[in-house]
């Protein structure tokens, strides 16, 4: 924002010299003072994108070619996309830092870790296992998306199998969240052509799939030569210990190598083709 500049113009006082002897001069006219320049009221800064939008024009829309299949988003702005799978450790800290930052993350939570029973172990560290169930995931205010129903490697499935994984977890999402998903991710990242079928029949809009995986203490993962990270990559976490405290570290490492977190929905509405 332009800082607002204030001039203020104070009066000159004139003196004038005597001559001996002579009448006094008449005292010197002195111009009423001006009264002090009004602050102009600042210029309002351009309005940014909003936060972790596209601008307009930033991604091309693609042509439709068979159901769309997304591993990153084509864009050159230092931009990447957080998504969270499966839904075991619903962290209460974790929940907090998305809530009260804004972080738009794209969840994809799969129902039999949602809804699993307090008191079942998942390993050492393992805290928050089904502590919120579906209120947990509804109200971190992002979007719940599809990741089946049990979490099988659904090309070991037949055509039905598959869509009965997809389209039950699709109604059990619109019946706890109360937004029916448009995306949807295999577990293990393992599909076949049968699973595009099933996912389409199901509602959903796309398969999303990802660049890099974070690992515990924040580690990222690369499926690129290079280790690094790159404009458009889509990230994979998992609901696992210690979430908030990796999640806050990935955040800050992110913001260090000079990367924002963009909202994959909104990439997405301009990037996948338009309905038919």
């Amino acid at each position: 924002m332009r800082r607002a500049v204030t001039i203020t113009l104070s009066a000159l006082a004139l003196s004038a010299c005597s001559t001996p002897g002579a009448a006094p001069p008449p005292p010197p006219v002195v111009p009423p003072a001006a009264s002090p320049a009004a602050s102009p009221s600042p210029s309002p800064s351009p309005s940014p994108t909003p936060s972790g939008l596209p601008a307009p024009g930033e991604v091309a829309r693609m042509k439709r070619d068979g159901f769309p299949v997304v591993s990153s988003v084509p864009t050159k702005r230092k931009v990447v996309f957080l998504t969270i799978d499966d839904g075991w450790e619903q962290d209460p800290g974790f929940a907090r830092i998305v809530r009260e930052r804004g972080i738009p993350i794209t969840v994809f939570p799969t129902r039999d870790a949602v809804e699993a029973k307090g008191g079942q172990e998942g390993g050492p560290g393992w805290t928050y296992i089904g502590a919120g169930g579906w209120p947990y995931f509804r109200d971190l205010g992002v979007p719940i998306e599809n990741h089946t129903l049990t979490h099988p490697d659904l090309r070991t499935l037949g055509p039905d199998a598959q869509r009965a994984e997809i389209c039950g977890a699709a109604k059990a999402i619109e019946r706890h969240v109360g937004r029916a998903p448009e995306l949807f991710r295999p577990p293990f990242g393992s599909w076949n052509a049968a699973t595009l079928t099933a996912a389409e029949k199901c509602g959903m809009r796309a398969m999303v799939l990802w660049t890099a995986s974070v690992q515990t203490d924040a580690r990222i993962a690369y499926q690129t030569p290079d280790k690094r990270l790159h404009p458009g990559d889509i990230l994979l976490l998992h609901f696992r210990p210690p979430l908030a405290k990796d999640f806050a570290r990935l955040l800050r490492k992110i913001d260090k190598r000079g990367f924002s977190i963009g909202d994959l929905g909104a990439y997405l509405d301009d990037l996948l083709p338009a309905p038919s």
